[in-house]
């Protein structure tokens, strides 16, 4: 049986960034589970005037291999920041900012109804001018798929307070 939407494990905080610079090459958890629904892919679509037909045209989605729409892959990537939030949290910081991808693959399209969360793993984490720089590997599961839908090595920057 799958966790319910928002149930996640317990999130992991460090109480600075003194305290993140210790866990290079540490895991820092798995987010909770949230749905991709067709309200979302469409508001998405919306949001950056990526209309086609495979993500919104529930329809003629139908008549495809997949058989239903499919979220957009900048759609799942996009949802990273918001399950990071909820997985691991950095104390004393005046911001968390983001400063890129180092890669990305969508690896697998999650359909609309679909459920995702997200699995991280400390890479690196370097002096920057800023403060830090975190990087961190994603792994985006899809429900039900052995195959994640999307794999991510993510860059921010952590400002301490």
């Amino acid at each position: 049986m799958s966790a319910p939407e928002g149930a996640w494990d317990i999130m992991r905080v460090f109480p600075d960034v003194a305290a993140l610079k210790t866990a290079q090459g540490q895991e820092l958890g798995t987010s909770g589970w949230v749905t991709i629904d067709q309200a979302m892919i469409d508001r998405f679509a919306d949001a950056t005037g990526d209309h086609q037909w495979i993500h919104v045209d529930t329809q003629r989605a139908q008549t495809s291999t997949l058989r239903t729409t499919i979220a957009h892959g900048f759609l799942t990537l996009s949802l990273l920041a918001r399950l990071s939030q909820e997985t691991y949290r950095v104390d004393k910081l005046a911001a968390r900012l983001n400063y890129g991808c180092n890669r990305v693959r969508f690896t697998q399209p999650v359909p609309a109804g679909g459920r995702v969360r997200a699995r991280f793993k400390i890479v690196k984490v370097e002096d920057a001018p800023q403060g830090l720089r975190l990087t961190t590997a994603a792994i985006v599961e899809l429900e039900g798929s052995e195959k994640p839908a999307c794999v991510a090595e993510l860059v921010g920057i952590l400002i301490p307070a």
